[in-house]
Parts: C-alpha cells; structure tokens; sequence
C-alpha cells in the first residue's frame, strides 16, 4: 500500500513538506538564521484527496429534479417563468441597491434556473427542427413582445398590502 492510498483511505494530509524542492528549503535557510529544519509555512492539501461529498450527489439529485418539471412545461409556460424569474433578479438587484437585507445566493441560484429554463426551451426547438438563425429570431421577437410586470413577489407583497388596507378599511366602518 502506497502513500497515496494511505492518504485517501485515511483523509489525513501527507506529509509535503518532503516534496519540496531543496532549494527552497536552502533559500528559507538563508533568510532565517535560526532555520530548524521545518517550513515556516503551511503547505495545503489537494483537493482530490477527500473529494468526496454526500452533498453533491442530493444537490445533483434536485437538479435533476428541478429540469424533470422544466421539460413538462410547455414553451409559453416556460416563457413565462424566464419572464417572473428575470423581474425577481431586478427585485434583488434593488434589493443590494439599496442595502436591504437579502441573500445573496439566491443571484446564482436565479441566473442559473434561468439558464436551465432557457437550455430546456432551446433542446425542445432542436427537437423541433428550429435552426439555430431561426431559434434567435424568434427569441428577439419574443423579446420585443414582452409587456413588463412586476415579479411574483411584488405582487404578492401588492395583495397582503391591498388585504391589510380592505381589513383596516373594514375595521374602521
């Protein structure tokens, strides 16, 4: 059994420090009068030694949940989504603007559903036959024709604000 295999059975960094070049190691000894011997720094492990993580395999689990719903929808359906889930992005963008609270993971996760909405509409074209001049034509016009609306949570938050008001409104007869 090699070092290697010592290294990823057991998870525990070898020992590089032996690997380095001795003329490192010499020139260290000339900056340092009192060298004993050790690297005065930390020398890092590899990331390929206990790489593996049960995280990833849920994470790619959902992912690959996550695109079973995406191909289920229809193209205007998918249209749709692109559309609330870029007015969403602008919400959290005003959101950083203006130093509210937020998370910022949530830019990542919305760029890349967005990216996962918009491969799935483009395989469904290539499905089609649609060529990849015309996929782009229709795309700007698809572009051209959207009417702005406000994202879903804003206009969740327009329906709890009109609720409240038709409440104290009620309240106050």
């Amino acid at each position: 059994m090699g070092m290697a295999s010592i290294a990823m059975s057991s998870c525990t960094p070898p020992n590089y420090a032996l690997n380095l070049n001795l003329s490192k190691v010499s020139r260290l000894s000339r900056l340092n009068t009192n060298f004993s011997g050790t690297i005065p720094f930390r020398v890092s492990m590899p990331k390929s030694v206990c790489s593996y993580r049960p995280v990833k395999a849920v994470m790619m689990a959902k992912r690959e949940e996550e695109l079973k719903e995406i191909r289920a929808k229809s193209t205007e359906e998918i249209n749709d989504e692109v559309i609330d889930l870029k007015g969403e992005l602008v919400m959290l963008r005003i959101k950083k603007a203006t130093r509210q609270e937020l998370k910022s993971s949530e830019f990542g996760r919305l760029r890349k559903r967005i990216a996962r909405m918009l491969t799935v509409r483009r395989e469904m074209e290539i499905e089609q036959g649609i060529k990849k001049r015309l996929s782009r034509k229709m795309d700007r016009a698809w572009k051209r024709s959207i009417t702005p609306r406000p994202p879903p949570s804003l206009r969740k938050l327009q329906e709890e604000k009109a609720a409240k008001e038709a409440k104290e409104a009620k309240a106050g007869l």
